[in-house]
C-alpha cells in the first residue's frame, strides 16, 4: 500500500496563536496531500475532537500540546484534556493512562522558551514514546539535528511536524509512513518513516506574534463592549 503523509504537529483556531479556521482545515490539508493529521492545539483537544467528527476524509489523531511545569509536551490519541501546569513526568503518566502517546516537540529549540530542557528530557526519556526530529518552525536546522541525535541515543521513533499556525504552513513538514490505525502501529510505522520538510523561516514567528496581539485586542474590545451594555 502507498505510504500515508502524516503531519504530527498542527494547530487550529482553538489555539490562541493560530489563524487556521477549522472549517478550512480539511481542504488545506488535502491540498498539501496529507492523509493523516495530528491536531495538537495548546492545552485543549476541542479542535481535534471537532475535526474528527467532520466528514473530511482525513485520518485525524486527537492531540494536545500541553504546557507542563517543565515545558511543552504533546499527548496523542487523547479523549480527555490533560490539565496544564503539572510536571512533565506526571503529564506523561496521564497521557499513558488514556492509552495515548507521549511526544516531545522541538526539544532543542533555540527560538522558544517553553521546550523541555535537556535535564528533564534525560529524566523522562524512558517514559517517552516519540521525539520530534523535524519541526518546520525551528529557526536553526541544528535544533532538529540535535533532536534526531537524542532520539537515536534513546532508541525512540522520530516524529515530524509543520507546527502549522497559518494556512501557508500546513504540510510543510510530514513523515511518510505505512498505513496505521492504533498507537502501537504508528510507533512501528515511524521507525521506517521517511522525513520530508522545509523550515518556515523566522518571519513566520513574527506573524504569529502579530496574530496573538490582534486576537488579544479583539477579545478585549468585545469584552469592553459587552460590559458597556
Amino acid at each position: 500500500m502507498d505510504p500515508v503523509r502524516l503531519d504530527m504537529h498542527m494547530h487550529t483556531e482553538y489555539s490562541r496563536d493560530s489563524r487556521v479556521a477549522l472549517a478550512d482545515f480539511a481542504e488545506l490539508a488535502r491540498k498539501a496531500q496529507l492523509g493523516a493529521v495530528c491536531i495538537t492545539d495548546h492545552d485543549t483537544i476541542e479542535g481535534g475532537l471537532r475535526l474528527r467528527e467532520m466528514d473530511t476524509g482525513l485520518q485525524v489523531i486527537v492531540g494536545e500540546e500541553i504546557t507542563t511545569a517543565d515545558g511543552e509536551l504533546v499527548g496523542l490519541y487523547l479523549e480527555k484534556r490533560v490539565a496544564p501546569g503539572q510536571s512533565a513526568e506526571r503529564t506523561i503518566d496521564l497521557v499513558h493512562e488514556q492509552g495515548g502517546l507521549a511526544y516531545v516537540p522541538h526539544p532543542f529549540s533555540r527560538n522558544r522558551r517553553r521546550h523541555l530542557r535537556r535535564a528533564v528530557l534525560e529524566t523522562v526519556a524512558a517514559k517517552l514514546d516519540i521525539v520530534e526530529v523535524f519541526n518546520a518552525r525551528e529557526v536553526a536546522s541544528s535544533s532538529n539535528v540535535r533532536a534526531l541525535e537524542f532520539a537515536r541515543q534513546h532508541s525512540l521513533p522520530g516524529g515530524v511536524g509543520s507546527d502549522s499556525h497559518r494556512a501557508i504552513e500546513i504540510g510543510r513538514a510530514y513523515v511518510g509512513v505505512a498505513p496505521f490505525v492504533t498507537p502501537q502501529e504508528l510507533l512501528v510505522a515511524l521507525r521506517e518513516g521517511k522525513v520530508t520538510g522545509t523550515l518556515s523561516g523566522f518571519a513566520i514567528h513574527v506573524r504569529t506574534w502579530v496574530d496573538i496581539g490582534q486576537k488579544f485586542m479583539r477579545t478585549r474590545v468585545a469584552r469592553l463592549r459587552s460590559n458597556a451594555r
